[in-house]
């Protein structure tokens, strides 16, 4: 390719994809900096409408707890009370820290002894003495989040990503549990991990993130350089140093950035089907070495009452452990989860799980090894396929009760799936939910994945293109730099570019 090609589509697709290219360097800084930013707030009125809580979308209904002749709803922003007919709702909110990231409800429960808790990806709470969540301490490690809660008889157990917490009355003090490996355990995990934890910098902990951070930075400068280039203003000491800092700085940075829009674009479809369905072992020396063999892969538990054991769901799949010993046994007929995690797991009047994530909802009895659609009433698939499926589950209540038709005073008790999309129309939302505020850390993600721009295809299409893109303009600049090299020049009159 001759050296006038290079410069054109270097140029072309530079000066396209400036503002999208911006928008990502700048949210995954923030994406590396939860904990910092976990109390900033945007309003959904300034986002696209496809942001807007309509129908209990947007995983606002995660799931509900029955309280005598009250219902506690929970969700993605929030605590509320209503009844089993869901004839008002209101705020139960008091006492949680301000920041929608704050009030990302992972689940509620009611223990033997009457005491209601809840936790959120941050903490623990208890709600007592002036009708006030009250927070409670647990021996966390540094950066920790927190992902369900769960009790039977006098133990209680909440789950990190990475260990079990338990307790037993008064819950003042919390034992640090790690679980213990599974049969035939390997430390291996998914190449799409390692992939991910690569493009955050995260798989060389604090420092990898601050380095992947700088060259954010840098891709930063390359396009603010680049276009004030194409511009060609009239100042020939800003058109120079301009050119000059955008070619030492390309020269020098060309395998650092490469490589992390290499990893980003491997981050979404098609790509990332195959990092997820291929492992390997664990890198020494990284974050992904560890004793634990469950580091970051726990997601959600339940007690069993028809098994007497404790239901797990992990990264790896669905386990049976056992509490006393902290033994973890896999669970062969499990149903499939989406890669993004399991958002309902619930048992139904006769004794089948629920269990509800993106890649749709599946009756799974235990006892018979068998999984069903929900929906269709088909065998579940052995895999999970694609992040998304038909239905993307993001919640369930099994408490609330609901006329069987307009014309009839009829009421029915039956499940309410909530879609994350489409939400449901069997309940009412408030209109007041509609722009509840999304944290600045979910907007940056979805600011970082493309769905801010074109929806749900983002997924499949926009970061596979944009990756190409992003790739071919910086091997077209470096292909200038080698011309340049064999003694070509780049700096052209005005009217030669």
């Amino acid at each position: 390719m001759n050296k006038r090609t290079w410069r054109k589509q270097h140029k072309w697709i530079g000066i396209g994809m400036t503002f999208f290219l911006l928008m990502f360097c700048v949210s995954g800084i923030l994406l590396n900096h939860r904990s910092l930013i976990k109390d900033v707030d945007v309003s959904r009125k300034y986002l696209p409408s496809n942001y807007k809580y309509e129908k209990w979308s947007g995983g606002l209904l995660r799931g509900t707890l029955a309280l005598d002749n009250k219902v506690l709803l929970y969700g993605n922003s929030g605590i509320w009370q209503t009844d089993s007919t869901a004839s008002f709702f209101a705020d139960l909110n008091k006492g949680l820290p301000e920041g929608a990231d704050n009030r990302q409800i992972r689940n509620i429960i009611k223990t033997d002894n009457g005491e209601i808790m809840t936790v959120s990806p941050f903490a623990l709470y208890n709600y007592g003495e002036h009708e006030t969540w009250h927070k409670m301490e647990l021996p966390l490690e540094d950066d920790e989040k927190l992902t369900d809660i769960a009790s039977h008889g006098d133990t209680l157990v909440v789950l990190s990503r990475s260990y079990a917490y338990i307790s037993v009355p008064p819950y003042k003090n919390f034992r640090r549990v790690q679980l213990g490996a599974p049969k035939n355990y390997k430390q291996r995990v998914t190449l799409f991990r390692t992939i991910w934890l690569l493009h955050s910098g995260e798989l060389f902990g604090s420092v990898g993130k601050v380095a992947v951070d700088f060259i954010a930075v840098i891709l930063v400068l390359l396009c603010i350089t680049g276009v004030v280039f194409a511009l060609r203003p009239k100042q020939k000491a800003l058109l120079r140093l301009s050119l000059k800092l955008h070619d030492k700085i390309g020269r020098y940075t060309i395998a650092v950035t490469l490589l992390i829009v290499l990893t980003g674009w491997c981050l979404r479809p098609p790509v990332m089907i195959a990092l997820v369905l291929n492992k390997i072992p664990a890198i020494p020396g990284t974050t992904l070495r560890s004793n634990n063999p469950w580091n970051d892969k726990l997601r959600m538990i339940r007690y069993d009452k028809d098994e007497h054991d404790w239901l797990v769901s992990t990264s790896e799949g669905f386990y049976s452990l056992k509490l006393n010993n902290g033994a973890m046994k896999k669970i062969e007929s499990a149903p499939p989860v989406s890669v993004m995690g399991l958002n309902v797991l619930q048992k139904d009047a006769n004794g089948k799980w629920y269990c509800g994530s993106f890649s749709g909802l599946f009756v799974w009895d235990r006892q018979k090894g068998t999984a069903i659609d929900y929906f269709t009433h088909k065998p579940a698939p052995k895999k999970a396929g694609a992040p998304f499926g038909k239905k993307a589950i993001a919640g369930m209540s099994q408490d609330f009760v609901h006329q069987s038709s307009e014309a009839s005073m009829t009421y029915n008790r039956s499940a309410i799936i909530a879609d994350y999309y489409d939400g449901t129309t069997i309940i009412a939302q408030p209109s007041s939910m509609n722009y509840l505020p999304m944290s600045l850390w979910n907007v940056a993600l979805e600011i970082h994945s493309g769905r801010f721009f074109i929806g749900n295809i983002a997924t499949y299409i926009f970061i596979f293109v944009m990756g190409i893109l992003a790739i071919w303009c910086l091997w077209s600049g470096y292909n200038i730099r080698l011309a340049k090299k064999k003694g070509k020049a780049i700096f052209k009159p005005r009217n030669r570019i």
